[in-house]
């Protein structure tokens, strides 16, 4: 193997690196997204339950 060659598959696998490293990040960045989606869906059936729960309590 000569430089060149060395030098071509260093940077070819330099690329696809950080194109897998990209990739992650923003599948990082939709699973954040797809928590805190969850985590107000939690909130709001949390509440209503609570709300429910009291006006039982109240009859």
């Amino acid at each position: 193997m000569n430089l060149q060659d060395f030098e071509a598959q260093y940077r070819e696998a330099m690329a696809e690196t950080l194109n897998d490293l990209q990739t992650a990040v923003l599948l990082l960045a939709q699973v954040q997204n797809k928590i805190l989606k969850i985590g107000t869906s939690i909130q709001h059936i949390s509440q209503q339950v609570e709300e429910f729960i009291e006006e039982q309590k109240a009859e």
